[in-house]
């Protein structure tokens, strides 16, 4: 199948399920994981689907957040920043950044069905529950404060930290860092 063809099926099956994982389509198409993940990114950045942790969705029409701008503090998303959170019916709210999506995952609680965010290594999609956050560093990516940054895994975070400085948190124990250094303060621009 040629990628021209494999684009307009993997269009076909997101618009017909809504939802689809990342290894159904491989086996749907025939090819590597990999190869969809290369087929899907032009379409990610047409906004025609969302990528979600280990699969795509459609984008949500009915949702009153303009694509290109934070949903909690109204700045441009930077995509390789961007935190995501899927909520009940496929609606789905972007943030600019690890900090303000926290800000509304804590606003929103238990709506929140799941959340991503990226690697800030690799530049992959991970889930924001297993991920790990650094805090008070001092690299300035030019986003939100106080600066929260993403990885996959916790030995990357602790080694950024050895050269950068922070503090390594969990999902949980960040979201409360932040909602506390953010407490009386209605901008987080620096």
């Amino acid at each position: 199948m040629l990628p021209v063809e494999r684009l307009h099926r993997i269009k076909e099956l997101v618009q017909t399920k809504k939802n689809v994982k990342i290894s159904d389509l491989s086996t749907e198409l025939g090819v590597s994981e990999m190869t969809i993940h290369r087929d899907l990114k032009p379409l990610v950045e047409k906004g025609e689907v969302i990528k979600t942790f280990g699969g795509v969705s459609l984008p949500d029409t009915t949702s009153f957040q303009a694509n290109d701008m934070c949903i909690y503090c109204s700045r441009p998303i930077k995509e390789k920043l961007a935190y995501r959170l899927i909520l009940p019916n496929n609606k789905i709210e972007i943030a600019c950044c690890a900090h303000c999506g926290l800000l509304r995952h804590k606003q929103l609680g238990n709506e929140v069905v799941q959340a991503i965010c990226y690697d800030f290594f690799r530049q992959t999609t991970i889930s924001a529950q297993l991920a790990s956050f650094v805090m008070d560093t001092s690299i300035d990516l030019g986003c939100c404060q106080p600066q929260v940054i993403t990885f996959e895994w916790q030995e990357h975070a602790e080694k950024f930290v050895k050269g950068f400085g922070g503090s390594v948190y969990s999902m949980k124990d960040a979201m409360e860092v932040v909602f506390k250094k953010m407490k009386g303060t209605s901008c987080c621009f620096d």
